[in-house]
This record gives C-alpha cells, structure tokens and sequence, in this order.
C-alpha cells in the first residue's frame, strides 16, 4: 500500500470516528454553492479539511466543495461525502471518493469508502483493485457477483422513458444515490449506469475501480457491466430513450 493511500485511509478512518457518536447538529447547515455546483453541508467541508490535512502534500486538492485547494505538480481529486443527501436523510448510502492524477493525466492511485459500512475500494498504478474494511489491514480482490439480480442507475429520478424502457426489458435496478460508491461496487451489481453531466469528482476514482469491466463513457452518460452484451443493451436503450 503506497504512502497516498495510507494517507486516504487515515482520513477516512477520522472521519468514520467522528461520525460514530452520531451527526452534530451543525452538519446539517447549509453554507454556499460549492464547486462542483451543489451547496455544500457544514458536513461536506469538515469532511473536506480532513482530507486537505493529510493529502495536500501529495498534491493541489481539487474539491467538489471549495475548487483549487493549494498547490502541487499532480491533483488530488476529492468528493469529501459522496451521496451527501444520503448522509443528511441518514441514509446508509453515503461515502468518500478520492483520486490522485499525475502530471501525465493518469489516475495512479483511488479511493472509495463507504462510510456507513465502511467498505474500501483501492487501486494504484503498481498495486491491483483491493477491497477491505476501514480500521483493519486485511485486503482482497472485490468480490464478483456472477448472477447479480440487480444494476445501479443513478440519477434514475431524471430519466423516466428510460425507467420504463429498463422495466420492460427486465433489467431491474436500485438508485442509490451515491456515483462513486456505485462505480464501486460495479463487480457485485447486474451493471451500473448514470445519465447526466459528467463531473469529474464524481467519477474519477470510480471508474479508475473499473478496470477490466465493461465501461462506456460518454459525455452524457456512463454504463459500466461485467456482461459487454448487457452494457451493450442498455447503450442503446439510453440513446433511444434519455
């Protein structure tokens, strides 16, 4: 495990202990529109300082909520709580996603956590995609689902013709709401799929915990599957129905 993800950890790790004993009432405030357009929780920026104490010396953090934090020759980008409605309704969906690009542009290091579980998903340029647990050193290959009853389709709410054309063709789904930790989780699940804008600290870590699947990325959507056929399938579908 390289120092970035250990790094990666540790936070995530802080983060989980501060949230054990419940959500401070305060996380739930509203601040300003961050940068990546939402408005940022008093929860998504103490999650985000976390992060800038242990990895701004790998790096400038690029953050979902505060844009361009420092300075550096690679980018650190971050989602501090991905799925923040998730966390806010205290729905068991909701995580981080980090990703290291080098100056070349390539993705040498991700993270993905799922706080309410604490799942971690890891990958570096020297190291294969590794799944764990926060606050134990034993890691795996992700688990493989091979006959998986269900896919992910995020932002499900906002494509109703295409909901109906996925129920008439039987591919079942659960909208969880949370990209990266979907995009994670790709290995145990039918196929996951997003239709909408492509934003980057959305997707960066994620897909880089895609490797060897099936994935289609396109500038208004993104299918991932283990299945080329099923990813194959549904494509077409969101051409014909987003």
């Amino acid at each position: 495990m390289t120092s970035f993800i250990q790094s990666c950890v540790k936070a995530n790790e802080e983060i989980s202990n501060a949230l054990k004993d419940g959500f401070d009432p305060s996380w739930f405030e509203k601040t300003k529109k961050g940068a990546g357009g939402d408005i940022s929780s008093k929860l998504d920026l103490m999650a985000e300082a976390i992060f800038v104490k242990y990895l701004s010396r790998f790096g400038q953090i690029e953050s979902e909520e505060s844009g361009v934090i420092g300075e550096g020759i690679d980018k650190i980008i971050i989602d501090p709580i991905d799925g923040s409605s998730n966390a806010l309704s205290l729905f068991p969906f909701y995580g981080t996603s980090v990703a290291k690009v080098n100056k070349e542009g390539d993705v040498d290091g991700a993270m993905v956590c799922n706080l309410a579980t604490l799942d971690i998903f890891f990958t570096t340029s020297h190291e294969s995609i590794q799944q764990g647990k926060l606050f134990s050193s034993n890691f795996y290959t992700p688990h493989i689902v091979p006959s998986a009853e269900v896919g992910l389709f995020e932002k499900a709410y906002a494509n109703p013709d295409l909901v109906a054309a996925l129920d008439n063709e039987n591919l079942k789904f659960r909208a969880p709401g949370a990209i990266a930790l979907s995009l994670a989780y790709a290995r145990s699940v039918t196929y996951v799929l997003y239709v909408g804008t492509f934003r980057i600290y959305d997707f960066a870590a994620g897909l880089a915990l895609c490797e060897g699947l099936e994935v289609i990325v396109e500038e208004e959507y993104v299918i991932v599957s283990k299945d080329k056929l099923i990813a194959q399938k549904i494509e077409n579908l969101v051409k014909k129905y987003k």
